[in-house]
């Protein structure tokens, strides 16, 4: 990205990124990390996480998680009303841009709730990164779908984390792109070469199927506990945080081993001791626009994958013959089957070959790096149509 000169001719600090997300950046690493810390390479980036409620007065908690980016938390008086969280919000916020020097600045959402205290700030263009229909999942707020057409209406640019979700959003925005999930390929590579395994994975049985994300109400509870109880020789390894559901939801066969959540860093080894990696997703509304993070990232650790019928799955990797696609627990199981049947034969063996060959072909075009200059380059359009729209006022 070129940067642009100050008035006395040296070069200007490229505008620094205010972001508003209802995930916490310690949660789950996952495609707001991903961007971000490669937005943080050349910009400061203020990652503003959702209010958190205790003791003393209204203040913000900020420390540097990763070179460049700066967690803020709000944190405010326990009971503290909507109205007054609001306006603390707002008034903490305004004082962040003051005391840290943010003059030249662009908004970049993930959550449309955080529009009430963040009005009043003047950023050079504003980003909607859609990452999920939020108003589809359980417990959203009812003001979400009144707030998501407000900042639609303020923003300069739209992405969207899938191509189902820019199908969704593609007509209510003249400037919508569609950047679905990346994958980091070297990361997930590991997973081809690591023989020691994590300790406790290491004493489950094989044949091994394995998922590792957030597990909520997304999750297909009952397909798991028909595969479980129809194939107890099966191992469903379930790595990841349990959030939004209760944990007593979950089926507890002995065949089904929750091990909880785990550092990014981490998941290579995880994933290199599974026989198939799953996507055991419910189809519902809080599914339907989904773009799983993890289907190319099992893909790039080399695993079979089987997966429920998800739009964003199905298209491509089912079509490309990359991910069976299966959603009745007799469907799923057989198709599971069908990934641990070892290829025989000589022209098996070279079809199998030239199929992981094509995944990886297809893999090299989908780099998080990529991802982030396609980003850079539609962030300088917007901010530079933004710069001409202010001249001409």
């Amino acid at each position: 990205m070129g940067r642009e000169q100050s008035l006395d001719g040296a070069p200007k600090r490229p505008a620094d990124v205010i972001c508003l997300s209802h995930l916490r950046w310690n949660f789950v690493f996952q495609r707001p990390q991903h961007l971000l810390t490669r937005c943080a390479r050349g910009r400061r980036v203020f990652f503003v996480e959702e209010a958190i409620e205790g003791a003393g007065a209204p203040h913000l908690d900020v420390h540097e998680a990763s070179p460049g980016v700066h967690v803020v938390v709000p944190c405010l008086p326990a009971g503290t009303s909507d109205e007054e969280s609001v306006a603390c919000q707002e008034e903490l916020l305004a004082g962040l841009v003051h005391q840290r020097r943010v003059e030249d600045y662009l908004l970049w959402y993930y959550t449309p709730m955080a529009l009430p205290f963040t009005r009043r700030l003047s950023p050079r263009a504003v980003v909607y990164d859609c990452m999920d229909e939020l108003s589809a999942f359980a417990g959203a707020p009812r003001a979400l779908r009144e707030r998501e057409t407000e900042l639609l209406s303020r923003a300069s640019l739209v992405l969207t984390g899938g191509h189902s979700l820019y199908e969704a959003k593609r007509r209510r925005h003249p400037n919508v792109h569609a950047l679905p999930s990346s994958v980091d390929v070297e990361h997930f590579g590991r997973a081809r070469r690591v023989v020691v395994e994590p300790a406790d994975q290491a004493q489950i049985p094989q044949p091994r199927l394995g998922f590792f994300g957030v597990l909520d109400e997304r999750m297909d509870v009952d397909l798991l506990a028909a595969v479980a109880e129809a194939r107890p020789d099966f191992q469903i390894v379930m790595v990841g945080p349990v959030v939004k559901i209760d944990p007593a939801r979950l089926p507890r066969p002995r065949n089904i081993h929750y091990l909880g959540k785990k550092a990014y860093d981490e998941l290579p080894s995880y994933l290199a001791g599974w026989d198939v990696a799953i996507l055991p997703f419910a189809r519902n509304e809080s599914t339907r626009f989904i773009s799983p993070t993890k289907t190319p990232e099992y893909l790039a650790g080399g695993k079979p994958v089987v997966s429920t019928s998800i739009h964003d799955v199905v298209k491509p990797y089912g079509e490309l013959g990359f991910a069976r696609i299966a959603d009745t627990p007799a469907d799923f199981i057989a198709a599971v089957d069908a990934c641990l049947a070892p290829p025989r034969g000589a022209a098996a063996q070279r079809q199998a070959r030239a199929r992981l060959s094509l995944i990886d072909t297809h893999l090299a075009g989908m780099s998080w790096d990529g991802t982030w200059a396609q980003i850079e380059a539609l962030l300088d359009a917007a901010m530079s149509l933004h710069g001409r729209s202010a001249r001409e006022k």
